[in-house]
């Protein structure tokens, strides 16, 4: 194992710039999630510490040592990609066995890890078959095998879990975090989607236009976003950023944006009418019932807003409603730069 740095990397294609100034310090055993839109430049900063992409300015460490120039199979590091990449002539236990003996491994040795990765993934009964006997899940699970029986100092993982369905994500999600917190390797794993970062990361960086806009714990990055773009990006359904004036009295400074999550909006006559808070009266446009909840979409001017409220709140599409939010729990903004600057209370 072994802790990893960015510092001031960028990354250049041409006229390009896929990477710009990137820090970041990775603890030795930590779960890094690196999250962003496509074209944020996740995948080429991985791709750089992989040593698949060439670093144009700053240092990448590994440990102590700096892996600018150290070819990708001598980083000490295993990948695991988007697609499986599995040989589709080889048996799982082949699959798992390839890069070792790339590696000139002891065949006693190659046996035991192999055995080791198959029991901690449950892909014992599974060893004999070949790619296309298994289901997607199952390959996803020998494509980490192959990473796990490396032994190596760090694992990248780049958007591993995009292939499968919504139902498999979620118990694959928990299978790597089991995986991770048993073998404590430090991991980097890139994704698009902000509910997987939230619930798999130590820390989260996340990242737009190649730029890193904020790094914390998923309740940091949730409860004080540095700016609109991880207070819209970070949450789901998304925070509500709106001019502050639509809002009405009790924010300060029009120049202002107004953030707030649906979680916080209350109806005005029933508790949220208690204590300081910011009132508005709005349409209730759109109504969509989750079970234990319900999340009301309002028109508020030219604005839209999500509410999440619960189910004995009763609104009707088309009815204007007063709703409020406590002073608190709003978030601002400046409105030119998106930085934050505060809250309303």
């Amino acid at each position: 194992m072994a802790a990893i740095a960015y510092e001031h990397v960028t990354k250049r294609f041409d006229d390009t710039v896929a990477v710009d100034d990137l820090n970041i310090e990775v603890a030795d055993g930590e779960f890094l999630v690196l999250v962003g839109p496509s074209g944020c430049g996740k995948t080429t900063a991985l791709r750089m510490l992989a040593g698949l992409e060439d670093v144009s300015e700053g240092r990448i460490l590994i440990g102590d040592r700096v892996v600018n120039n150290v070819a990708p199979g001598k980083r000490d590091i295993a990948m695991v990609f988007q697609s499986y990449a599995l040989y589709p002539h080889m048996t799982v236990h082949d699959n798992l066995a390839f890069s070792l003996k790339n590696f000139n491994v002891p065949k006693s040795e190659i046996n035991r890890r192999v055995r080791e990765a198959a029991e901690i993934l449950e892909l014992g009964a599974l060893v004999k078959r070949k790619p296309k006997q298994l289901s997607g899940g199952q390959r996803q699970r020998v494509a980490l095998g192959r990473a796990i029986v490396r032994e190596p100092a760090a694992f990248l993982m780049d958007e591993p879990l995009s292939n499968l369905d919504a139902a498999l994500r979620v118990q694959t999600r928990a299978e790597i975090l089991k995986l991770q917190n048993r073998l404590g390797t430090t991991t980097i794993y890139g994704t698009h989607d902000q509910v997987e970062a939230m619930t798999m990361g130590d820390r989260i960086a996340v990242m737009n236009l190649g730029i890193l806009q904020q790094i914390g714990t998923p309740r940091e990055l949730y409860t004080s976003p540095a700016n609109t773009f991880v207070a819209t990006f970070i949450g789901s359904p998304a925070m509500n950023v709106l001019p502050s004036c639509a809002l009405g009295a009790g924010i300060a400074g029009a120049e202002r944006l107004v953030g707030f999550r649906p979680e916080d909006v209350q109806l005005r006559d029933g508790s949220g009418g208690a204590g300081q808070s910011a009132y508005y009266e709005a349409t209730v446009e759109v109504i969509q019932y989750l079970g234990d909840e319900q999340l009301v979409y309002l028109r508020l001017g030219d604005d839209e807003v999500v509410a999440k409220l619960p189910l004995d709140a009763e609104l009707e599409p088309g009815r204007r409603s007063s709703f409020a939010v406590p002073l608190r729990k709003l978030h601002l903004f400046d409105s030119e730069t998106g930085d934050a600057v505060g809250t309303a209370a």
